[in-house]
Parts: C-alpha cells; structure tokens; sequence
C-alpha cells in the first residue's frame, strides 16, 4: 500500500536532510560549527582556516576553536547563556553584571570552571566607569557602548577591587550581582536553592531525603504548616534537612541598601558575626538550631544523593561559601550540568536520544579533566553541526 501525501511528504523530507547531512563537505561543516558557537556566518579568512584544520588536519575540534574567537561568542552567546543564572526571573535580557561578566572571562581565559563557586575572581572592563560596590554602572556602561567583551574584559581579585577579604570570596556567589538577587532580605535559602538549580540542574524537591538528621535546621522553619506536621514531615523535612548545614555557609553574608533604593544596595560580609536574618522567628519552633558560626556540613554525601558524585578527595566539611563552593563545584552533577547547559545554547535544544546522552557523558567526562568550559562548547558544536 502506498503511504498517503503527508507520510510521503515526511519521509521525502527527512530523506532530504540526512542527505544534505550525509553529503556535506568541509566549508559546510565550518558554516554550521561557527553558526552553533557565535550565531553569525564565519569571515572569510576564518572559514578558510575552518576548512583547512577540517579537510586537511582532520580536526573539527580545532576548527570550533578557531570560532569561539568570534566577538559574538562573548558578547551574544555566553552572555544570554550566563545571564539567566544571575536573576531570580532566570531571564537573559538583564543588563551584564559581574556574575555574567566573570563567567564570560573564566571561560575566554580557560580558567578552571569548578573555581566557578569558590575563587577570589572578577573580570571588570575598560573603558567605562569604576567598579562600584553600590551600583552596576560599570558594566551597563560596557554594555550600552557595544564593547567587546572578548577584548576589554580584564581579570582581577575581588578581594583587590571590592574590599571582601580573600576567605570571603566565593567566585560568582559573592560577587555584587548575586547578591542582589539572592541575598537580599529572605533567610539566605535562595542562594542556595538557586546554585542548585543554576550550577548542578537540580530543584530541591526532586533531590530531597527526608532520612537525613535534622539536627541543623533553624528554628524559622515550623514543623507544622497550617498546624499539620504530617506535611512537615512528608514534604519540607526532605528539602530542610539537606539544605540547612550547607546553607549556613552564607551565615555572614547579606545585601543592605538604602530604604526604597534596592538597586543602591551593596553585598556585606561580616567574619565571625552571623546575619540576624538566621536568627529570625526563633519561637516559630525554639527547640530548632541556633546558627553559631558558617561551619557547614554535606549530609548529602551519603543516603540517596550520594549520586550527585561528591569528590572523595574532599572532606565534605568545613567552614565559609569558599570551601562550600568547592564541595558544589568538584560533583559530577556540577560537571554534567555545564556540559548539559553548553548543549542546549549550542544545539538550540535538550538532549531527546540515547546519541545525545552518551555524547554529553563523553563530553563531561573530557571536562572534568581540566574544567575547560570553552572546549565544550567547542565539543558540543562539532556534535551538533548536523541538526
């Protein structure tokens, strides 16, 4: 039996594009690799390098590197694919900040991405207005300019330009950005929450063990909402229990600004004096615990999240966001989130087959040798040229 017009007009179709695919030569490999990295036709003469590393040297790789040179790479790519994780609407048409700037840097120098959390890093910019502690001037300024960024950005410390001591830094956690969004009023819980979804794919609910102690869980959190502990017990403890001894990280970190003024406010840290924000409600349950210190524990090591891929080298303990940002940033679930993220801004989708997911694995596996976050997005693009 014949297939009717729209069976045909499919298969005709898909017969098309695995032919186009199956048929395309060097410069239409170049064409599709420099499209997925930067978004805009390669030059001339960088095409014709393209080809040549394809054709002759037999070395996509190389040829992706040759497109991350672009200016658009930084200034388009990067940005909307950092800009998301430095809001709470998780949108990328916010201005550039530090947070995305430092992304954007660490990954055009080939910095170790799992310093991503923990080092005493900033990029900041030519050609624009002093950094500033209290506003975002400095790279609205760079921005609004139509700067390069693969140009003007330069790396510096944070403890040099913002006053942070060097055991305050935390990478991108405490940059002025981050702590805008995510250390503002509140509890310090949504910093967290928000690292967890932004630099390991995971939502609390979906890895919450209500087996581990909640020994540290602060005395906020009732224990019966909407007097029922049976929900407290089925739904909140799971998430509270995890996160607390790791969010107490962040217990001298908080974002003050003038009254009515938020985008005036400034990230504070205060070594050895906790942010009353972890004392607060303390009679909504007095039988919970009192933060002393930024002493923080992973009780995610064991039980169920155990899979996250925790690194055996590292105690799993300790004090401050610095080494807390380590503990994040040297898992498996961190490595094969960036991996998965570069995928979907370099492939304009999510991993659908087992093809995709093996590639990603391989790709996470190469990244975790040396945290080269440039290189997968050079990998992946060389995958994803023939979608």
């Amino acid at each position: 039996m014949l297939p009717n017009k729209p069976q045909l007009f499919l298969t005709l179709t898909l017969l098309a594009l695995f032919s186009v695919m199956v048929s395309a030569g060097p410069r239409e490999q170049a064409k599709r690799i420099h499209d997925r990295i930067a978004g805009v036709p390669p030059s001339t003469a960088t095409l014709a390098q393209m080809v040549t590393e394809i054709e002759t040297n037999n070395d996509p790789l190389a040829a992706a590197m040759l497109a991350t040179e672009h200016p658009d790479f930084y200034n388009v790519t990067l940005k909307n694919w950092a800009t998301p994780w430095t809001n709470e609407e998780m949108t990328p048409f916010a201005a550039l900040n530090d947070y995305s700037a430092t992304v954007i840097g660490m990954v055009r120098d080939e910095v170790p991405f799992n310093q991503l959390l923990s080092a005493d890093i900033l990029y900041v910019g030519s050609n624009a207005p002093a950094y500033s502690n209290s506003n975002n001037d400095h790279y609205e300024a760079m921005e609004s300019q139509g700067l390069n960024l693969k140009d003007v950005l330069q790396q510096t410390t944070q403890s040099s330009v913002t006053g942070l001591p060097v055991e305050g830094t935390a990478g991108v956690i405490s940059t002025r950005a981050a702590a805008r969004a995510f250390f503002i009023d509140g509890t310090n819980r949504a910093m967290f929450s928000f690292t967890l979804l932004n630099h390991m794919c995971k939502v609390l609910e979906e890895i919450k063990d209500p087996t581990r102690p909640a020994d540290r869980i602060r005395q906020d959190a009732t224990r019966s909402p909407g007097g029922d502990s049976r929900v407290w017990f089925n739904n909140c403890l799971g998430c509270h229990a995890g996160m607390a001894p790791l969010a107490q990280a962040y217990a001298y970190y908080d974002y003050e600004y003038p009254e009515d003024d938020m985008e005036g406010g400034r990230l504070v840290y205060t070594p050895d004096s906790v942010q009353p924000k972890y004392l607060i409600n303390s009679s909504v349950f007095k039988n919970g615990y009192i933060t002393p210190d930024d002493r923080w524990d992973n009780y995610w090591r064991e039980g169920p999240n155990s899979v996250l891929g925790w690194d055996p080298n590292l105690p799993g303990s300790g004090v401050g966001a610095k080494s807390m940002g380590e503990e994040l940033a040297n898992s498996h679930a961190f490595a094969e989130c960036q991996v998965t993220k570069a995928f979907q801004a370099v492939c304009l989708r999510a991993p659908v087959d087992s093809a995709d997911r093996t590639r990603i694995a391989e790709i996470t596996s190469n990244f975790k040798t040396d945290y080269n976050m440039k290189r997968v997005f050079a990998e992946t693009a060389v995958y994803c040229a023939g979608d």
